[in-house]
């Protein structure tokens, strides 16, 4: 029985899973929910993720919902070195997905929330609160861009889980501009995942093709 991945196809959550699990070779079942709908808040999905957040993994009687979870029992699962190929890698890697959740992707959906989301809302954006999440960013983009300076990767010479979790803003920077193109290191480090990584690829156009068709419909231009 195929492991069922519930999720949007513009989340930049979903993409994290759904890229982890292609470049593990692993066959996962789509399950789409519409955010813009309201998917995620019936009491079915509530069931799932009582957030009414997505993606959330469904394999036989293991339920889990946020993305770094998922990833980490998906490369358990197959024992993928997506997780570190030593000892050493894997802190190393848990060490860099927790701090991405920390210090980095929050403040990415925060500024995609103020200048996208409520668009779909017919609210103006906060400018106080994107002027936290750039000083926040550009904070955390210092730290990352001499951490890249003379690395192919994240942790050692491979891509790991610790890329995926990182890399997942760069979903939305072209909507939100975000301040990555301040950090060049940080800039070439995506480009290089977008060329060596199909799956990346694969689900950077996958979100493109669903936000830009959903702010087309709403009679939205960033």
């Amino acid at each position: 029985m195929a492991i069922k991945i519930y999720g949007d196809p513009g989340s930049g959550s979903l993409r994290r899973v759904t890229s982890a699990a292609a470049v593990m070779g692993i066959e996962i079942e789509r399950v789409g929910i519409d955010l813009f709908k309201g998917e995620s808040h019936t009491p079915e999905f509530l069931k799932l993720n009582p957030h009414g957040l997505s993606p959330v993994m469904v394999d036989g009687d293991v339920v889990l919902y946020e993305s770094s979870a998922i990833n980490i029992y998906l490369a358990e699962k197959v024992g993928s070195d997506l997780l570190g190929a030593t000892p050493q890698e894997r802190y190393e890697v848990l060490q860099w997905m927790f701090w991405s959740g920390e210090q980095w992707r929050i403040f990415s959906v925060l500024t995609f929330d103020e200048r996208i989301g409520k668009r779909f809302m017919n609210q103006p954006e906060d400018k106080s609160i994107t002027d936290l999440t750039f000083a926040k960013i550009r904070a955390a983009g210092a730290v990352l861009d001499a951490h890249l300076a003379n690395r192919p990767f994240i942790v050692g010479d491979h891509l790991t889980l610790a890329d995926i979790d990182i890399a997942a803003p760069f979903s939305q920077n072209e909507r939100t501009k975000v301040p990555f193109n301040e950090f060049p290191n940080l800039v070439a480090w995506q480009q290089r995942l977008l060329d060596m990584v199909p799956a990346w690829a694969a689900t950077k156009r996958e979100v493109d093709d669903r936000i830009d068709s959903a702010l087309a419909g709403a009679g939205i231009a960033l």
